[in-house]
């Protein structure tokens, strides 16, 4: 293993998925692709990465290293740094699972905020854990001097997330759980049957996932930080959405959009008579006249029976609506 540039055969594989799952999204989330792209490069260190990027011994998280110097780098570099392939391949294959899912839910700015945040809590956690073992109980070596790298406590962090309210069953290594219990029954088989990892690094993931959604729970307004990603990212495209006013095709009649406030609502409404789109400032319907919100077509009265509208009526409304 070359971490210069070459590999095994395990990136390449990796590369080839991540292309697969891409291509097949409508929409392709880049806050994933980035963190995908950015753990794999400071692994590989190609070319002049290898001068610029610190090496491995510099950014091992040690709770003692880090509260003794104070030491920064380690606390927020070392989730992006992994000690072989198989741990960097297996790590960016659930990134990519559970980054596609919940940045196409969230969108980008949220996503990239939550990710910002569950990183620093998960690591704040952990340190804190290291630290209160050490004092309670003087476990220096066990936790306390432990050493530890991987972004694997960020991914449990987000498996709290993406499984919190879900009813359905997950998978965990052959065991079958409720979903919303996977990272728990995950932490426990991979401590049980892979020797070397961290508990307390997945454990901390665990608990700030559980942390982050309580926190969101009590905050109802919007999340700040994601509110700065989304304005500099407002900055960034403004000119590509300007050209793209320019030359890009106009929007087909008919067709149906989010509104300005981002809700999810349409700003038209489609008419239960003739299922035409019209727009939200019309009260009546453009194509037959029905009022907005009725649920049946205007009825007209012939030989004193009732009967619905005929196609031709329709178009007979409707010419002489836009004919005077």
């Amino acid at each position: 293993m070359d971490r210069r540039g070459r590999s095994s055969g395990m990136i390449p594989l990796l590369a080839a998925h991540a292309f697969y799952e891409y291509y097949r999204l409508p929409r392709k989330p880049p806050v994933t692709a980035g963190l995908l792209a950015a753990n794999t490069l400071i692994y590989l260190r190609p070319g002049a990465l290898d001068a610029l990027l610190p090496s491995l011994d510099e950014v091992w998280f040690n709770a003692r290293l880090i509260l003794k110097y104070k030491d920064l780098r380690r606390f927020f570099l070392s989730p992006f740094y992994h000690v072989g392939e198989p741990h960097l391949v297996y790590n960016m294959m659930s990134l990519l699972w559970k980054g596609v899912q919940l940045e196409s839910q969230m969108g980008s700015a949220e996503f990239a905020s939550m990710v910002a945040t569950l990183l620093a809590m998960s690591q704040g956690i952990t340190l804190l854990m290291a630290k209160s073992l050490y004092v309670l109980f003087h476990y220096e070596k066990a936790y306390f001097a432990e050493y530890s790298v991987g972004f694997s406590g960020v991914l449990f962090a987000m498996k709290v997330v993406l499984n919190a309210y879900s009813e359905d069953m997950a998978h965990v290594y052959g065991l079958l759980v409720p979903a919303r219990y996977a990272a728990w029954a995950e932490l426990i088989l991979i401590q049980m049957f892979v020797p070397g990892v961290s508990f307390i690094g997945h454990l901390g993931g665990i608990l700030a996932g559980i942390l982050y959604l309580r926190l969101m729970g009590f905050y109802s307004e919007s999340d700040p930080l994601a509110l700065i990603l989304r304005r500099i990212c407002g900055i960034v495209r403004w000119p590509f959405r300007f050209i793209r006013g320019l030359f890009g095709r106009r929007r087909q009649p008919g067709t149906w959009r989010r509104s300005p406030s981002g809700s999810g609502e349409s700003t038209r409404w489609r008419c239960q008579a003739c299922a035409y789109d019209n727009h939200g400032l019309l009260s009546i319907c453009e194509m037959c006249g029905t009022s907005r919100g009725m649920r049946s077509p205007p009825r007209r009265q012939a030989s004193g029976q009732s009967e619905d509208l005929s196609l031709e009526e329709l178009r007979r409304r409707r010419i002489e609506r836009f004919g005077r």
